[in-house]
């Protein structure tokens, strides 16, 4: 009797032969139309959650080309006790109701299970018996850049599952945090390992870029023309910073040390003045205007002549 499973491509609505295109468009639609801070009705979150398994193995070509050939029992290392064909070796008896194998000789059965572990599966024989590293999983951890930057513990739960984390000082988007032994059960052998994705979400106040990072500092005409001390914003709170006189905006004022991961922070000078004018301040400025021949754009005309 074949096991019902969910079929992917019928969650997401596409054919089998799909584009990779075809599948993000799919899953963008169907995650915006069932995301439960949008929909409130029954059933939505857990078709959220089938269209977000869908999306997770149709996107990863090495996933999707397993789910295509073993359906249900695509990852490697799965308990497929039920694959016909298999009556009579110890610790396996029926499942692969779409896989037919025939076995020949010792190469064959070799063979076989070499393609269907892979060399990370660990597949070995065990007591007369058949032994495989179960497969590894991977989750998406998501930070503050703040919390990326100072690091610590978080806990968190997957799957039903809780974890204590410890999250490196410093980690960046993008890297990995594995946390051994956590990922699919072995088949007589040991677990995969769970690996966490991080994902640092956007700061509009920052501004990342490797390990350093960058934010805007606002001064005013008159810090900018004559200098000052003024306060930044910095991942961890504040600091001050030397505005050096003359300073024009984009110039950038490094702070070393405060980036990610031993990065630096580079506030970049950005110059603003009053949308209104006191009557005070405007007869200074007018002024200043008398006063001066200063004119940035006959500068930039002599640079470029």
């Amino acid at each position: 009797m074949a096991v019902g499973y969910q079929d992917y491509y019928e969650t997401l609505g596409v054919p089998r032969d799909a584009s990779q295109e075809d599948i993000r468009a799919a899953h963008r639609r169907l995650a915006r139309k069932y995301h439960p801070d949008v929909n409130k009705e029954e059933g939505a979150e857990d078709r959220f959650k089938e269209v977000s398994e869908a999306y997770e193995v149709l996107r990863d070509p090495e996933k999707r080309q397993r789910y295509d050939r073993f359906g249900q029992n695509w990852r490697a290392g799965q308990d497929v006790s039920d694959a016909s064909g298999f009556e009579g070796f110890d610790g396996f008896g029926g499942g692969f109701d779409d896989v037919h194998v025939e076995f020949g000789g010792a190469g064959d059965f070799s063979d076989f299970f070499g393609g269907l572990f892979g060399a990370r599966g660990g597949g070995r024989r065990r007591g007369g018996g058949f032994a495989a590293r179960g497969a590894d999983q991977e989750a998406v951890l998501e930070l503050s850049l703040q919390e990326a930057a100072r690091g610590g513990h978080r806990r968190i739960s997957i799957d039903g599952r809780d974890f204590e984390v410890d999250i490196p000082s410093g980690i960046r988007d993008g890297q990995r945090i594995r946390l051994a032994g956590e990922g699919q059960p072995g088949m007589g052998g040991p677990s995969g390992d769970l690996f966490l994705r991080v994902r640092i979400r956007p700061d509009k106040r920052f501004r990342v870029e490797g390990r350093d990072v960058y934010t805007d500092l606002p001064v005013t005409a008159w810090e900018a023309a004559l200098g000052a001390r003024v306060e930044v914003e910095t991942l961890d709170g504040t600091a001050q910073v030397k505005v050096p006189p003359g300073s024009s905006s984009g110039r950038k004022l490094r702070l070393r040390g405060e980036g990610l991961g031993g990065g630096d922070l580079y506030a970049v000078v950005q110059l603003h003045v009053p949308k209104r004018l006191e009557p005070r301040e405007r007869e200074l400025f007018e002024q200043l205007a008398e006063a001066s021949d200063f004119n940035p754009r006959r500068s930039r005309q002599r640079s470029t002549a």
